[in-house]
């Protein structure tokens, strides 16, 4: 008899990592598509957003693709515009989260115990709190408007990746240049900003792109509750708040329409958070 001959098994790493490589590249062209067409929106002026009664609650035709609303408003044009505004409110409070999520990660780690005792008492305070009462607590408190949607999401948005990178920073303390530059006589101000802030890149950058989908999302659930954007500002939460006086008389695309674009928004940058954290990691494409 002949003997077995062992075969190698391909190992599924190199196959998931490249399908999600070609997730990352799909949802990153579906991303710079649509914000793309969102952020041209401003260029288009009053196009299609004027109102004409002639047109009332139209439904979805060659003429108007999404529809028109109570005001002959083209429902197109608003949403374009409103995923303008939804991009721009969800990439300064992301990024205000990011700059605070990082400030207190270094101050946490290169600061002493009781700096780490204050920045963990802090994340654990906000994290215990109910994410969308506070959301709503803050920008009541503020009096609702763009600005204070923004700060309402910067400032309850930070925790979660605060104890990511505050993980990072302790392991690189670890390090043998952190080590060398210690005992040189470097302070831990100088360290953080100098050695260990350009190895939390990455990380960063992953934190910034998967709070985006949150901020936006917040955002359209504030101003949909009437606690968020004004609403004479054309706001995917306007739109769907103001779609829901009609659902039921069969006005279906007044909500439709203005949801799936706010997701389809989401989701590519859920997409391109994961695939980046899946390159900022090699050992997941081991997996």
């Amino acid at each position: 008899m002949s003997e077995a001959i062992d075969l190698p098994v391909a190992s599924p790493g190199p196959a998931r990592l490249g399908n999600r490589v070609w997730t990352l590249v799909a949802a990153l062209l579906g991303l710079v598509l649509i914000a793309g067409i969102a952020i041209g929106a401003p260029m288009l002026g009053s196009l299609g957003i004027a109102p004409d009664f002639s047109a009332r609650l139209a439904e979805p035709s060659l003429a108007h693709w999404f529809g028109t609303d109570p005001f002959g408003h083209d429902m197109l044009a608003r949403t374009v515009h409103g995923l303008n505004v939804s991009l721009w409110v969800g990439l300064v409070a992301a990024s205000i989260s990011v700059v605070i999520a990082t400030a207190l990660a270094i101050f946490a780690a290169t600061c002493g115990r009781w700096a780490d005792a204050v920045v963990a008492f802090l994340v654990d305070t906000a994290m215990g709190l109910p994410h969308l009462v506070l959301l709503i607590l803050i920008s009541f408190a503020l009096g609702g408007g763009t600005t204070a949607v923004i700060i309402a999401v910067a400032v309850t948005h930070w925790p979660r990746l605060t104890r990511i990178l505050r993980a990072e920073i302790l392991q690189l303390r670890q390090a043998d240049f952190i080590i060398a530059a210690r005992r040189m006589g470097r302070s831990w101000g100088h360290i953080g900003f100098r050695h260990i802030l350009p190895h939390l890149w990455p990380q960063i950058l992953v934190g910034l792109v998967l709070l985006f989908p949150h901020a936006i999302l917040h955002e359209a659930a504030l101003t949909f509750l009437g606690f968020g954007l004004e609403p004479s500002r054309p706001a995917i939460g306007v739109l769907l708040a103001d779609s829901l006086r009609y659902l039921m008389a069969g006005k279906w695309w007044l909500g439709l329409f203005p949801g799936l674009c706010l997701l389809m928004l989401v989701l590519c940058f859920d997409a391109i958070g994961n695939g980046l954290r899946l390159l900022a990691d090699p050992r997941q494409g081991q997996l």
